[in-house]
């Protein structure tokens, strides 16, 4: 039997909002577009790209538009990858939380709307990547919250619905698991609100990576 916890990125494992936040308004700017708030744009995350981009646009942007500012947020978000104001921290506990839960005999995943390559980077960069047995993006299939990059990890590494558990920051999350069948657990320190998260299904609430263990491992019974 294949235990798998599957983690969202953005708002999960690595507080990226200031970078995204930064970028998404560099994007407006460089069309000389009024940018959407902070909060606008904290309520995209977790989405992909193109449709990140469309939730805080004016209802007014014509197609064209969209894809001037996603390829605009693209770029700029590259240009902010190397300046130190803008980067990508874990958040705290992330790493003994991840090594707890895999010592328990839990397979660890990532579901997210980042692009493949950026979370490539993330991981390498915080020395991450081996510890995940199964990585989905933005790249391998439509936006959360339809389940399909959920459902094709779970299929590749071998794990049922009951066996496997989301963990997200978003309401994007907690849909796409609920859709999928998979009990999840939201983080209150992302960018969703812990009530929300509820709304979406989350069955339980964690305010830090010190309860993530024992928590997945109570809600799959492993």
């Amino acid at each position: 039997m294949t235990y798998l916890a599957v983690f969202d990125c953005d708002g999960t494992l690595v507080d990226s909002q200031r970078r995204i936040i930064r970028a998404m308004e560099m994007a407006f700017e460089d069309l000389g577009l009024s940018p959407p708030s902070a909060a606008a744009t904290r309520r995209s995350v977790g989405l992909a790209l193109p449709n990140a981009v469309a939730a805080v646009a004016p209802e007014e942007t014509d197609p064209e538009q969209l894809l001037q500012l996603t390829d605009n947020f693209r770029d700029s978000y590259r240009s902010l990858l190397t300046d130190p104001e803008y980067e990508e921290p874990l958040f705290p506990g992330a790493v003994n939380a991840l090594d707890k839960i895999a010592e328990a005999g839990i397979l660890l995943a990532i579901a997210t709307g980042k692009g493949r390559r950026g979370l490539e980077l993330t991981l390498e960069r915080h020395n991450l990547r081996d510890r995940f047995a199964g990585l989905k993006t933005a790249d391998d299939g439509p936006s959360k919250p339809n389940p399909k990059i959920l459902l094709d990890v779970m299929a590749e590494l071998g794990a049922s619905d009951d066996c496997t558990i989301m963990l997200g920051d978003t309401s994007h999350d907690m849909a796409m698991a609920r859709t999928a069948r998979v009990p999840s657990i939201g983080v209150a320190w992302g960018y969703h609100p812990p009530e929300e998260l509820k709304i979406y299904g989350a069955a339980e609430i964690i305010n830090s990576y010190e309860q993530a263990p024992s928590a997945v491992i109570k809600i799959l019974g492993c």
